[in-house]
């Protein structure tokens, strides 16, 4: 099934797929904007992986509702990590100085194709997930991205700055959105080997290729 099938079989689907791509452009364009405009290191917070996470993951939350609330909330996570990338090369190649060689547009890009139903499945589950076990997996996901994150500015960036504070989000993350303290404490325990997982089968294999 492709994803115009997909799409068009449930009746609300266009909305929620339109609605993510749109948005994801947008924050495309304005994170390039914004790694424009800060200094140093800081620029690569602003399109980091884990930030561009963020968004599927928020997309796919809101879009859990209904039903079925699942292909909704992947599909809208799809929609919008397309959306971030068309929307940051979009914007790097005919309102800067063009994006530069193709390989790192077609790196995200199929980095988007996994992570966006990833991350988008991952804020179903922390929403409506009716299992511990699901709400926890759900929102480790997104604390772990994080914490892959840090240890990639840490170990090999060498960005203290842009670390420490992947890492802080890493446990602010549990803390601030998980019900009681036991889904907290699960959840940073879920987080922590999944940051070491995602480094090893993500950021090294791509360090590699791009090296």
């Amino acid at each position: 099934m492709t994803i115009s099938t997909a799409i068009g079989s449930v009746p609300g689907l266009n909305r929620w797929w339109i609605s993510a791509s749109v948005a994801g452009v947008a924050l495309g364009v304005l994170t390039n904007l914004a790694q424009g405009a800060r200094p140093g290191a800081s620029n690569q917070i602003a399109n980091s992986g884990a930030v561009w996470c963020v968004p599927a993951f928020t997309a796919g939350a809101l879009a859990a509702s209904g039903d079925p609330a699942l292909r909704k909330s992947v599909l809208a996570g799809l929609g919008t990590t397309i959306g971030l990338v068309v929307g940051y090369y979009g914007y790097a190649e005919f309102g800067r100085d063009g994006m530069g060689s193709p390989f790192w547009p077609v790196a995200w890009l199929v980095t988007a194709l996994v992570s966006g139903p990833l991350f988008g499945a991952a804020g179903a589950w922390w929403r409506r997930g009716r299992t511990v076990h699901r709400r926890v997996v759900g929102l480790a996901a997104l604390a772990g991205v994080f914490g892959t994150e840090a240890i990639l500015a840490g170990w090999v960036l060498h960005y203290a700055a842009q670390a420490w504070t992947c890492a802080a989000l890493l446990v602010v993350i549990p803390a601030a959105l998980a019900h009681g303290h036991r889904e907290r404490a699960l959840t940073l325990l879920t987080a922590l080997p999944l940051s070491a997982i995602a480094y090893v089968a993500v950021e090294l294999p791509l360090q590699h290729v791009s090296g």
